[in-house]
């Protein structure tokens, strides 16, 4: 059913243009003599056409038409004013306000039902596309979010391939991500870049699956030559990683490459130095060398807390860009936290 409000304060008026809509199908008549009455109504109630006379006592035709358009819900709505023959300077006002036709007084029954008809089928069909967007909105996000979490999903189980090759854990990867995360938003990161590190940290070592099992699960101490091979791996990984259409993945790539370079530049493959180094790879660079330090590994036992931030301090300004120490410091306690949380 549609809902006609129609505004006159000529109750004889009313009446009439009462009947005229029970005679249109699908259609009630909503009648106000108020102008005033009108308005409150409608700022709570929702209509599909609005007939106003323009001769009334305050507000106004006009003042309805503008108050309507102000009101949330009702900037569409059809607008037909009711003027007299020679109201044309009052119609082209009413234009200017946002009215939508008018009805010459005396209304003729079947102009108004004409009329009416046709604003209430473009109010129908405008409806009609607005649902239509909506719902291809809610499927294009639905099927979006169906690609992100296929996307997470297959980002997540090239991260356990490099697992399998190392004597690393699955949750290694997760604190480090999560560490990666902690130090992004201290740093002032927007929530959208946070969880991009966060999804694609947990893949900086991938590179090591292109690295020969007698060196890299090798137990004892490398050979200068066995090192140089190791050290691969950073490359291999961005490798693997680069030229993706996925953020993500291309995130991954530099944090590979990168992840092992010294704010000093002391580190490899590249030897950059200070801010040549992605502020990604510096984040994960630090989040790396903590976990690391503070977990068991096969070759040696997890460092106490003191013992980890005192390398932290010694790396600050030549492992360590001293901008991302001050961020992982201030973030310290989630790292903690995050830490106990995903414990091997």
């Amino acid at each position: 059913m549609m809902t006609i409000a129609i505004v006159d304060d000529n109750e004889v008026n009313l009446a009439l243009y009462q009947r005229v809509v029970a005679e249109m199908h699908g259609c009630t008549a909503k009648t106000f003599v108020s102008s005033k009455a009108a308005l409150d109504w409608l700022v709570s109630n929702a209509v599909d056409l609005v007939v106003t006379d323009y001769r009334m006592p305050e507000p106004d035709g006009l003042e309805m038409i503008r108050r309507i358009r102000s009101m949330n819900g009702h900037r569409d709505v059809p607008i037909v004013m009711l003027t007299g023959v020679k109201e044309r300077e009052t119609r082209l006002a009413a234009l200017d306000l946002g009215a939508n036709d008018f009805l010459t007084k005396p209304v003729d029954k079947v102009e108004f039902q004409v009329r009416a008809r046709n604003l209430l089928a473009l109010r129908q069909s405008k409806r009609h596309l607005a649902d239509r967007a909506a719902w291809l909105a809610e499927e294009v996000r639905k099927a979006t979010e169906q690609v992100r979490a296929r996307e997470r999903e297959t980002i997540h189980r090239l991260a356990r391939l490099a697992e399998y090759r190392d004597d690393e854990t699955a949750s290694h990867t997760v604190r480090m991500g999560n560490f990666c995360a902690v130090v992004a938003k201290h740093l002032g990161f927007s929530e959208q870049e946070q969880e991009r590190i966060l999804l694609a940290s947990p893949m900086h070592d991938i590179g090591k699956v292109g690295i020969p099992d007698e060196i890299l699960l090798k137990p004892g101490k490398l050979t200068p030559e066995e090192w140089e091979v190791m050290k691969r791996h950073a490359e291999i990984g961005a490798r693997i990683l680069e030229d993706s259409p996925s953020e993500i993945l291309r995130e991954a790539a530099t944090i590979a490459i990168s992840h092992h370079e010294k704010y000093d530049g002391t580190g490899y493959p590249k030897g950059l130095k200070g801010d040549q180094i992605p502020i990604a790879g510096r984040i994960c660079a630090i989040s790396d060398v903590f976990d690391a330090l503070t977990s068991k590994r096969p070759y040696k036992p997890a460092w106490p807390l003191d013992r980890a931030l005192r390398i932290i301090d010694e790396g600050n300004g030549a492992h360590f860009d001293p901008m991302v120490v001050r961020a992982f410091k201030q973030g310290l306690d989630e790292i903690l936290d995050l830490k106990a949380r995903y414990a091997s």
